[in-house]
């Protein structure tokens, strides 16, 4: 009886000693390589491996030599997806696919080459080594263009956050380091006008704020520059943005006393965006302040009722209306628009 037990015994032992090995032999290994398109291991990335067949899905870190490995992976059909790392793996820019990759039991190899990637591509699509080369350098470009403006958007919102907490320094220190990461970005000299223009009104010494004001009709006039040099006809915003880049520009003169270049500046912000109510007021301003007197009556300049007059029919009860019918009545000139008092027509002949 204890010899029939004793070889019961070792049969459940035998068969439990042969457990490990049928799992293993129920899986296979994964592993490989991931270079990026300039040939360089792309460390730290997300490789996944998506079951077809099952929906089961194995996540798979690389090294910094860009290598991955993995066990126990079942067999069955997979989707193999690279991304750089988890961060993109959550917004799905993947930087490449293999569908349809048959996982064997034993041991499977996925590499991933996009240099190579690229280049069987550009053969299928019969590039020359040359265009090759001019993809491949754009590609980088983009590449380059991205972090860049990754970079500048987090200056840019540094600063717009120091501008609303009027700490106007902070803000010009955050935008003159953006700018020398790549001065040709219109919106950052815009804003770094901005900010020269508004710190002036915080200034005590006559001197600074003139300097203040200088520096930011030079950044206004470099923002407007590079504004016109990328306008697009076919934007229907490109026009009213060149009036607000003017317009700016034309506020900034008149705080710095260049009252013609002012009047001018405000001519442009009207010819990039005719239906600029406050510009037509400000245009007033400025001309009334070149107004002279002759005799007891004040003289103003050609087109400065005409600027008021416009403003009111664009705006008969806008926030500068009242001041734009005082301004008239102070140069002796009627309202005269289809919205505000008009002017009476005189009774016909008899």
């Amino acid at each position: 009886m204890k010899r029939y037990f004793a070889i019961f015994v070792f049969a459940v032992l035998a068969a439990a000693w042969c457990v490990p090995s049928a799992i293993a032999q129920a899986s296979g290994t994964v592993k490989g390589v991931c270079k990026d398109s300039t040939g360089a291991p792309v460390a730290d990335g997300i490789v996944v491996w998506a079951n077809q067949d099952n929906g089961q899905k194995y996540a798979l870190k690389t090294n910094k030599k860009g290598e991955y490995f993995s066990l126990g992976i079942a067999p069955g059909a997979y989707v193999v997806t690279l991304y750089k790392n988890a961060d993109d793996q959550k917004a799905n820019k993947e930087l490449f696919r293999m569908n349809k990759f048959q996982v064997q039991l034993d041991e499977n190899t996925l590499d991933f080459d996009l240099k190579k990637e690229q280049e069987n591509t550009a053969k299928g699509q019969g590039l020359t080594p040359e265009q090759l080369k001019a993809m491949q350098e754009q590609q980088e470009k983009n590449k380059k263009e991205v972090t860049t403006v990754k970079s500048l958007n987090e200056k840019l919102a540094a600063a717009n956050a120091a501008i609303q907490a009027q700490d106007y320094d902070t803000a010009i220190a955050a935008l003159g380091e953006a700018n020398q990461m790549d001065p040709s970005r219109d919106l950052i000299w815009f804003k770094l006008g901005d900010a020269y223009r508004l710190s002036a009104n915080k200034q005590t010494d006559s001197a600074e704020k003139q300097k203040r004001l200088d520096s930011a009709v030079e950044s206004y006039q470099k923002a407007v520059q590079l504004k016109q040099a990328v306008t697009n006809d076919k934007d229907p915003n490109a026009a009213k943005s060149l009036a607000a880049y003017y317009n700016n520009l034309a506020e900034a003169y008149a705080k710095a006393g260049r009252t013609d270049d002012a009047i001018a500046a405000f001519d442009k912000v009207i010819a990039s965006d005719p239906n600029r109510a406050d510009a037509y007021y400000w245009k007033g301003v400025n001309l009334i302040g070149k107004a002279t007197l002759q005799g007891d009556k004040m003289a103003a300049p050609p087109g400065t009722a005409d600027a008021f007059q416009k403003y009111l029919e664009l705006q008969p009860t806008g926030t500068y209306a009242d001041a734009a019918k005082q301004m008239l009545a102070s140069i002796g000139a009627s309202v005269e628009t289809t919205f505000g008092t008009t002017k009476k027509k005189p009774a016909p002949k008899k």
